[in-house]
């Protein structure tokens, strides 16, 4: 196949995940015995990596003693990657027979070395491995979960109950709300000193993505929003979610220069012009890897022409 790139890491068709080959009951059977077969090795929310001659994956293939000597239970397939199968791996942190040139490390440092096709595959391992962990028993009748479907289902081993759970995954948006000649960026304060960035919140129940848009700007920062257009989403796991981006048009009562009125998430929240982003050296934006840093240069890019380095 051919993959499908896009700016967004996490995104791009690198996993051709046939969905179809989770049902083979032989499926693991064919990828032990298939030389090719890459193995993606995690431990909780940590992955086996490499850091030389460049930060990547460790992939393992059926012939280390840690894949051989493994469960089927541990096993998750992922899909194909380059024309071959890959394979989540799910071991325990005190796990024998690592690789001496690998090491463990979470995800989000290595977001800025890592090539766009490995982080996209060790998000797909990390949203994985997080919700089977979250869900070892039946959240109806408390039996514990069996992994089914290739680990991409957990049934419950109560056969009275026999109900089946699927991958979490948690919607969220995040938007950039201008009024034309100004950009909104808001802060919390657990940020570094002097980072912006674009408002975002979770989708509750029985929302639209764009009535969450108009609730989650509107409790933030007291602003009105007049239009909301889709931009682009981003897979996040940390632990689940699915970031929906936006872009949105504050009424022209809330941006005449209105005091902004906070919540409890916001310690500051203010209007941005385009020179301000571009040069200010106190304005620490949000990282490239990041969608919200993406609303924030097309916005900079449409307005000015130009965004910032």
């Amino acid at each position: 196949m051919t993959a499908a790139r896009s700016d967004n890491p996490f995104s791009g068709a690198w996993l051709d995940r046939r969905s179809s080959a989770r049902a083979e009951s032989d499926w693991l059977a064919a990828a032990l015995a298939e030389a090719q077969t890459r193995f993606v090795v995690t431990s909780g929310t940590r992955h086996l990596v490499r850091r030389a001659p460049r930060a990547g994956i460790a992939f393992l293939d059926a012939a280390q003693q840690l894949v051989r000597e493994a469960q089927p239970q541990q096993f998750s397939l992922l899909g194909w990657y380059r024309e071959a199968r890959c394979v989540l791996l799910e071991v325990a942190p005190e796990a024998p027979h690592i690789p001496a040139d690998a090491a463990w490390e979470e995800l989000r440092p290595l977001l800025g070395d890592l090539p766009a096709d490995q982080a996209a595959i060790l998000a797909c391992a990390r949203a994985l491995a997080i919700w089977r962990s979250r869900h070892r028993h039946c959240g109806v009748c408390g039996a514990p979960t069996q992994v089914r479907n290739a680990g991409h289902t957990l049934k419950c081993t109560d056969s009275a109950c026999a109900s089946e759970f699927f991958p979490r995954i948690d919607p969220a948006v995040i938007v950039l709300v201008s009024d034309g000649e100004r950009a909104l960026l808001g802060r919390q304060a657990s940020w570094p000193p002097g980072r912006y960035s674009a408002l975002a919140g979770f989708v509750e129940t029985g929302e639209s993505l764009e009535d969450t848009v108009r609730r989650e700007v509107r409790e933030e920062t007291g602003v009105l929003v007049e239009s909301v257009h889709y931009f682009a989403s981003q897979a996040w796991p940390f632990p689940a979610s699915l970031m929906l981006g936006f872009h949105a048009k504050a009424s022209a009562t809330s941006a005449g220069g209105g005091v902004l009125t906070l919540d409890d998430e916001l310690e500051d929240a203010r209007w941005f012009s385009a020179a301000e982003l571009q040069g200010a050296a106190t304005t620490v934006l949000p990282p490239p890897f990041t969608i919200a840093r993406r609303l924030i240069d097309a916005w900079l890019e449409r307005v000015s022409g130009a965004v910032r380095p």
